[in-house]
């Protein structure tokens, strides 16, 4: 559910504010018209996202951000620069990290802008990453540009930012599940990694194809098996059965044509099916089983139930 966070034609308010929200941030203004600024807040496990309007023209500069601020522009324009760095210019359509330098400061202008903005803690990326070694420490992940790589992974970011907003963060059975939750901050964050230039190896080494044995495999899928109602991710099952993240996607690439991620939610459909199986309607609804089995969109969840197991999801519960 949506919360104001701002709703102010109080330049000194929103500076306090949005400082206290993200980093602290100095507006500049160079007319007297009015400058009314809005902030709706929604949050969904580790992400927190923000809608902002402003009906004027500014520049700022702000403190490094504590942490990954992506942005998505619906109207007006968003220019962002890091000392030493080129001034970006986010249009109507496109995504952008601003701050993607860790620990730099920033600045730039907003133009009459409507914004989306998306804040979360780096580490997720780490995680998504599967930078992890074969002992299991985990890389630190740094974003090295704020701007997509192509129009193409640009497209697909603003797609998942907008899917998420509307379908997810505002529906509460969705937002209230830590599986849903989890869910969706593994699949932004990976889109994030898909997006933006960034360090991230991803591709399996020699040492991760060696690792890449049945009985490893028959390892990990007992492991998702056993703890599909949790939160778990691929880093997770990864340190489970000892190998690195990526061994772990070139195992089931090669012995189950999938991925880890792919295989967790067929684990979970199935147990959303048996739980459909033995509820009755008096009780039990279908958005209530999908969300409680991580599945955020209950359209999705309708198609994938019906291609596995031949008839809707309605149809098994009035049984």
């Amino acid at each position: 559910m949506n919360a104001v966070l701002l709703d102010t034609n109080d330049l000194g308010e929103a500076e306090a504010i949005l400082s206290a929200s993200y980093s602290k941030t100095h507006f500049r203004v160079a007319s007297n018209l009015p400058t009314r600024t809005q902030v709706a807040r929604s949050t969904l496990g580790p992400l927190a996202f923000d809608e902002l309007r402003y009906n004027y023209v500014f520049g700022y500069e702000s403190d490094p951000a504590d942490g990954v601020v992506l942005c998505r522009v619906k109207s007006g324009s968003l220019l962002f620069q890091q000392p030493g760095g080129e001034l970006e210019v986010c249009r109507p359509g496109m995504a952008a990290v601003v701050a993607a330098c860790q620990g730099v400061p920033f600045s730039g202008e907003v133009h009459t802008g409507n914004l989306v903005a998306v804040l979360f803690d780096g580490s997720l990326l780490n995680a998504v990453a599967a930078s992890a070694s074969r002992h299991g420490a985990e890389e630190a992940v740094k974003l090295t540009a704020g701007m997509p790589m192509s129009s193409t992974v640009n497209d697909h970011m603003v797609k998942t930012i907008d899917h998420v907003m509307r379908d997810v963060a505002t529906n509460p059975a969705a937002a209230q599940s830590p599986l849903v939750a989890g869910s969706v901050a593994q699949y932004l964050a990976a889109s994030m990694l898909e997006c933006f230039p960034n360090t991230a190896l991803l591709e399996p080494t020699i040492e991760d194809r060696h690792d890449s044995t049945p009985v490893l495999l028959r390892r990990a899928i007992s492991f998702i098996d056993d703890n599909a109602a949790n939160d778990i991710s691929l880093v997770d099952i990864a340190q489970a059965v000892y190998i690195s993240p990526r061994a772990l996607q070139y195992m089931f690439r090669k012995h189950r044509d999938c991925t880890p991620t792919e295989y967790l939610r067929r684990a979970r459909l199935h147990h959303a099916h048996l739980d459909l199986v033995s509820g009755n309607r008096r009780d039990t609804t279908v958005g209530q089983v999908a969300a409680r089995w991580g599945f955020g969109h209950l359209g999705r969840f309708a198609i994938a139930y019906r291609q596995q197991y031949g008839e809707s999801a309605h149809q098994t519960l009035r049984r």
